[in-house]
């Protein structure tokens, strides 16, 4: 089954939507090869407790004399949707869409050749590609923290380049329009704790990433 229809079946880890109402202030984004996990309330959760009573009367709710409101912004908005093996992660914000696939999917042990699999999964990923119209595509290869960071290096660099170069089979004639920008960070950015076989299989990954269009 494709990727996008797996995805789209399976659990929705987090959407988190923040809204800021302020008299000052900025806030700054975060890097692509550095965003943190998703949190959140788990999957099928439901909250009982009433809402709180609020006293539209308290001083504490009113602007002092001259005072005046900066305009409402809002900051972002993330959807994580993740499979429920965790090995397939896609994350949509404002700006970009960003899938994120685990090193185990794609490619044996210590390996970067592609496994039979792992073409329709990258497949979907160039479909999207297409549907969004983009130019600019990032793939970016980590591992977790075992063995040396010069092997790691060499290995996400290489399986970076292995999607890299199956993205560009399956966008076809697009791929001529298209920029890519494909890097490996070894145990850089890591998303998990790497002290857990759990952590480390997260951090091992590829994503692909690309402005919404």
């Amino acid at each position: 089954m494709p990727l996008t229809h797996r995805l789209a079946a399976l659990t929705t880890v987090a959407l988190t939507t923040v809204a800021l109402i302020a008299l000052g202030g900025s806030l700054s984004g975060s890097a692509y090869a550095d965003d943190p996990e998703p949190s959140g309330a788990p999957p099928g959760s439901t909250t009982t407790s009433p809402p709180p009573e609020v006293d539209a009367n308290s001083p504490g709710l009113k602007l002092a004399d001259g005072a005046t409101l900066a305009p409402a912004k809002v900051l972002d908005i993330k959807s994580v949707v993740e499979d429920l093996s965790g090995d397939e992660r896609r994350e949509d914000t404002n700006q970009d869409v960003k899938f994120a696939l685990q090193s185990e999917v794609l490619f044996q042990k210590d390996s970067s050749k592609l496994n039979p699999d792992a073409k329709s999964r990258i497949q979907a990923i160039a479909d999207e590609i297409k549907a969004q119209n983009a130019t600019n595509v990032r793939v970016f290869g980590f591992t977790d923290d075992l063995g040396s960071y010069v092997h790691g290096l060499t290995l996400s660099k290489k399986r970076a380049e292995a999607v890299h170069e199956q993205l560009a089979t399956a966008l076809g004639s697009q791929d001529q329009d298209v920029t890519f920008a494909v890097r490996g960070y070894s145990e850089d950015y890591p998303i998990a704790d790497n002290n857990s076989e759990e952590g480390r299989k997260k951090n091992r990954r590829v994503e692909v990433s690309f402005p919404k269009a």
